[in-house]
């Protein structure tokens, strides 16, 4: 099937333009909805018939008038280097991808998106509305979702029980099927070692942290998915309004420990910084775990205006274009390659060195080389 990203708006990625509040650290918001058709098994007991009966429902519902402008991509009918790149720019779950499945995709699997808002279709449940911005921005973008869930929801029957809601395939999403995450750069609270403390206190309430990619991604380069655990018992509004609370507490002991460290090891973070910027200005090869980290160090530079010339938003796609997928997929070969350690490099080099010799104002292009 043609895999082509050009067809969305920035190629799925206005998540990353750094628009959003708090962008300076807080890089993007997210809301899934699990939904399923009623009348019709669970994903993982589902026949090939009924995987694409529910595929072609929501489909027929979307594109008529809740996703007028949607591209569709099956991805049971994809490359998985092309469904590793979906992923890595965070347009579908892991789940979804089939990456860690036997023979790729399942059955109808699929993405409906117009780039900010989503439909994934046979996932673990039959549907996950997902709505992805810059910045933190929870009431706005749920009020988004919200739309498209009502007029997904006049159209095809959701599976739900007057005691527990919408019926899920995992329990723990039952009651909302709501779940709303913020991806946080911390940089600040990993150096002073604050941030067990903060993470500790943040599960005591609710709340649970993952890596880059949620659940089951290693955390890497000081960026973690703040996420509610549960959605029963509680609304939308009050599951969003405690993660709300969270996150701009987090946000206040973020800015306070890049505070202390500016006072108490100005050298120490400067030399941080700068030794950062200047492995990845001139590796000729790189890990990603290396690149993230150095990425991590440039990112605080731009924060504590210790480093001109470099956009948060380069750094942000920075974090996409150097995974594994989107290097194999530009340089032909496989994502298990030695050389897209070179690739990385390059890119990178290649990135900055534009930043870096652009003269000051001048618009900069939604995709990389």
């Amino acid at each position: 099937m043609s895999f082509d990203l050009n067809l969305l708006p920035d190629g799925g990625l206005s998540w990353l333009d750094a628009s959003g509040p708090d962008s300076s650290i807080v890089l993007s918001t997210r809301i899934r909805l699990a939904r399923n058709v009623a009348g019709h098994v669970f994903t993982s007991r589902g026949d090939r018939d009924t995987l694409e009966d529910v595929y072609r429902m929501v489909h027929e519902a979307a594109t008529d008038a809740v996703l007028p402008q949607a591209v569709t991509y099956r991805l049971d009918q994809m490359r998985g280097v092309d469904r590793q790149v979906l992923h890595e720019r965070h347009l579908v779950s892991r789940e979804l991808a089939g990456l860690d499945r036997q023979g790729g995709a399942r059955t109808a699997a699929a993405l409906l998106t117009d780039g900010a808002m989503g439909i994934m279709v046979n996932e673990e449940d039959h549907l996950r509305l997902q709505g992805l911005q810059s910045g933190f921005q929870l009431e706005r973008l749920y009020g988004r979702l919200a739309t498209l869930d009502g007029a997904l929801g006049e159209r095809i029957p959701f599976a739900f029980h007057s005691e527990f809601g919408y019926l899920t395939a995992c329990p723990t999403n039952a009651g909302t099927g709501l779940r709303a995450s913020v991806l946080i750069h911390l940089p600040g609270l990993v150096l002073t070692k604050e941030i067990n403390k903060v993470l500790q206190g943040l599960a005591q309430v609710g709340l649970t942290f993952r890596g880059l990619y949620g659940e089951g991604s290693e955390v890497l380069g000081n960026f973690f998915q703040l996420s509610n655990q549960t959605t029963l018992g509680k609304s939308e509004a009050e599951l969003l309004d405690h993660l709300g609370r969270m996150v701009r507490m987090v946000l206040a002991h973020e800015h306070q420990a890049r505070e202390v460290m500016e006072r108490s090891a100005p050298a120490v973070v400067a030399d941080r910084v700068w030794r950062a910027y200047g492995i990845l200005r001139h590796a000729r090869t790189l890990s990603f775990e290396e690149t993230m980290n150095f990425l991590s160090g440039v990112r605080l530079g731009v924060g504590l205006n210790l480093i001109s010339g470099v956009s948060v938003y380069t750094l942000n796609r920075l974090l996409v274009y150097t995974q594994p997928g989107h290097l194999a997929h530009a340089a032909g070969i496989a994502v298990t390659d030695p050389e897209l350690a070179v690739h990385r490099a390059t890119l990178v080099r290649t990135m900055l060195d534009d930043d870096a010799t652009r003269p000051p104002g001048a618009t900069r292009g939604a995709e990389a080389p």
